[in-house]
């Protein structure tokens, strides 16, 4: 057993990156891993926009998030991968939410979360102009 794992890490070290610093292929690896996530994220966002307002519609409100949205995003998301109690900090106020959003009537929810998603799209019309 020992010899196998003795021989995948000699393997691993002997495969060259695109650079022949490893701080570089870090970088490197960083980078497209993030572009990669970015994508993967609108893809689905879209997705799961498209199903309700149609596919020019979904565009409109994946690009008209504001840097705010985006900030806030990635900070929540953050806190919540940090730590156990910023995983229930942040656990708790998306229930939080969605018992908010179901205590009020069904037809209620959907026009505010329309309205908020009309705002947005509207915020990717600002930008183009």
């Amino acid at each position: 057993m020992r010899r196998a794992i003795r021989s995948a890490r000699n393997g691993v070290k002997s495969v060259p990156g695109p650079s022949t610093n490893p701080a570089t292929n870090l970088m490197i690896a960083d980078v497209t891993v993030r572009g990669l996530s970015f994508l993967f994220r609108r893809s689905l966002e879209k997705g799961l926009l498209r199903a309700r307002f149609g596919p020019e519609k979904a565009k409109q409100i994946v690009e008209g998030k504001t840097m705010g949205h985006t900030l806030a995003g990635f900070a929540v998301s953050r806190l919540a991968t940090r730590s156990v109690p910023g995983f229930l900090l942040v656990s708790g106020g998306l229930l939080g939410k969605a018992v908010l959003d179901r205590s009020l009537s069904r037809r209620e929810s959907t026009r505010r979360g329309d309205e908020t998603l009309e705002k947005i799209a509207e915020n990717a019309d600002d930008k183009e102009a």
